[in-house]
């Protein structure tokens, strides 16, 4: 019989791939996403699609009930670092509130395995390169989240005995990337910028370095977490090595779609200037070449046709923002 697995987030950007990856290891899998940042279409045919929020509990524990997922991948949440400072109350509710239903619903019907994607963004402004063994000190709502939910899995194996393995990527770009969301997901706001004819936006000098990470360098680790003994009750950095500054981003962005950008640089907002990690434990865990990395313009040159295939998109705005004080003023351009 094949084992069903559930995917929350499975209509996003990296819960895709990873639907991609467990169908080609041959499980059944669960497909959940509410559409608010995925799209339908990016869902394989052979998963059971359901449009729904990790927010109702309800919802969860009927589709826990009635498909008994032996693993489960939680990749549900709205990233977006910077725009968490106004959304508290959104942030705190689909991050961490969501999070305890996912969890309560795993424990209290059986899964035998849970896989978390946290984020960097719990190191805060740690030196870099970030290691696991530092003392996490998130610097936003969105890091706060996500490093609650790290410990809150740690008690719920303490308590309940439910395995989990926590992976913490950073900067992930590629195929199927949503390029119409204008507070997050840099590379993706470049390439939609520049289909749109306008200035790619730089908030502070462009000095701010990340490690940017191609999609498909991940997305089969976290597929086999669950079967990999020396992933159990483990956290991993995820990602990609090298660091590049925004102002070497913009040039190999322009390079790739043959074009010079114009840079509009704004006012530095409140956020981590150095963020790149050390990844030299999931390497040992899951056998991975040290040389495994696709370089930052093979990987952009393998997501610009996708990209160009689907076109400009609109950027809405956030409808809901809950605190004005210090919002960025370009968050509010048409």
């Amino acid at each position: 019989m094949t084992e069903t697995v559930l995917v929350t987030g499975a209509a996003g950007f990296i819960g895709s791939h990873l639907v991609d990856d467990l169908i080609e290891l041959g499980y059944r899998v669960l497909a959940l996403d509410d559409l608010s940042g995925g799209y339908r279409d990016n869902v394989n045919e052979k998963a059971t699609f359901v449009d729904g929020s990790i927010v109702d509990h309800d919802l969860l524990n009927r589709l826990f009930d009635e498909h008994r997922p032996k693993y489960v991948y939680h990749l549900a949440a709205y990233a977006a670092e910077g725009l968490s400072h106004f959304i508290r109350r959104f942030n705190y509710t689909n991050n961490l509130i969501g999070t305890m239903n996912v969890i309560n619903a795993a424990v209290n019907y059986g899964a035998e395995h849970i896989v978390f994607t946290s984020s960097i963004a719990v190191y805060g402004s740690a030196p870099p390169p970030m290691t696991e063994d530092m003392m996490p000190h998130p610097e936003d709502p969105y890091g706060v989240a996500k490093f609650a939910v790290e410990q809150d899995l740690r008690m719920a194996w303490e308590m309940f005995g439910l395995p989990y393995t926590i992976f913490r990527p950073h900067n992930v770009y590629g195929e199927r990337q949503n390029v119409a969301d204008r507070y997050r997901n840099v590379i993706g706001i470049f390439m939609n910028q520049i289909m749109h004819g306008k200035s790619l936006t730089i908030f502070g000098d462009g000095k701010q370095s990340r490690g940017f990470t191609y999609i498909k360098d991940i997305s089969p680790v976290l597929a086999t977490a669950p079967i990999n003994p020396a992933a159990k009750n483990q956290i991993f950095n995820l990602g990609a090595d090298t660091p590049v500054t925004v102002n070497e981003l913009v040039q190999v962005v322009g390079q790739v779609m043959g074009v010079t950008p114009d840079v509009r640089y704004l006012p530095a907002r409140h956020e981590v200037v150095h963020a790149y990690a050390i990844h030299q434990k999931v390497r040992d865990a899951f056998d991975l070449a040290a040389d495994a990395e696709t370089p930052l313009m093979d990987g952009l040159q393998r997501m610009w046709p996708w990209v160009q295939q689907h076109g400009a998109r609109k950027t809405p705005k956030f409808k809901a923002i809950e605190v004005m004080k210090n919002l960025p003023g370009v968050w509010l351009e048409d």
